[in-house]
């Protein structure tokens, strides 16, 4: 038998009105398909366990996103492409409505292929990081040396939170935007915070 936790039910309930039935759906079918599965909470958000992590899920202020732990293992080609377009955790790109999801027989077919994946112990291959320079431009520079404490938070981030700030601000198609979001960036930068902090629940 699998064990429910009741954290995931907290955590549905607190979710969006849009969001309930969908993290709802997801968790019973991931019941049918491995009925030993066990539930947990993991970095704030639900997480399916049989013989290692299976599979996890998250709602977001907008959408809803579904995830599984060994994903680059599975041969569906289309799980596969979504995964590799799709910004936030998730698989099946941002699920917003239950009609955005594969039909349950499909789902059901991803949750088994991800269940023998783990009894067969497959692991997943880890890819050897080379860390980039990351080019900051001077005009964010001069920002950030002007604020002492955001200077400091921005230089102690690892390279992926400096990469989503830096990107978030060159990736402005006006001046004006530019400017805006790199005052932005200074306010949140010096009270400690990643650029998608509004994202991470508590």
């Amino acid at each position: 038998m699998g064990k429910r936790d009741k954290r995931i039910d907290n955590y549905i309930l607190k979710s969006a009105d849009f969001a309930i039935p969908i993290l709802t759906h997801l968790r019973e079918l991931v019941h049918v398909a491995c009925p030993e599965v066990v539930e947990t909470m993991k970095w704030s958000f639900p997480v399916f366990e049989y013989k290692g992590i299976l599979c996890n899920m998250a709602s977001f202020k907008q959408h809803c996103a579904f995830g599984f732990w060994k994903a680059t293992l599975m041969k569906d080609t289309t799980l596969m492409k979504n995964a590799a377009s799709e910004t936030a955790m998730g698989h099946l790109g941002k699920i917003q409505s239950l009609t955005d999801l594969p039909p349950d027989k499909t789902l059901i077919r991803f949750i088994k292929e991800a269940v023998k994946l783990n009894e067969a112990g497959a692991k997943v291959a880890k890819k050897s990081v080379e860390k980039k320079e990351l080019i900051v431009p001077t005009y964010f520079q001069k920002a950030l040396k002007a604020d002492k404490l955001a200077l400091k938070t921005f230089t102690n981030f690892s390279y992926s939170n400096q990469k989503e700030y830096v990107e978030w601000i060159t990736e402005a198609k006006t001046e004006a935007t530019r400017e805006k979001r790199m005052a932005t960036a200074i306010e949140w930068l010096a009270e400690g915070k990643v650029r998608n902090w509004k994202y991470i629940r508590k």
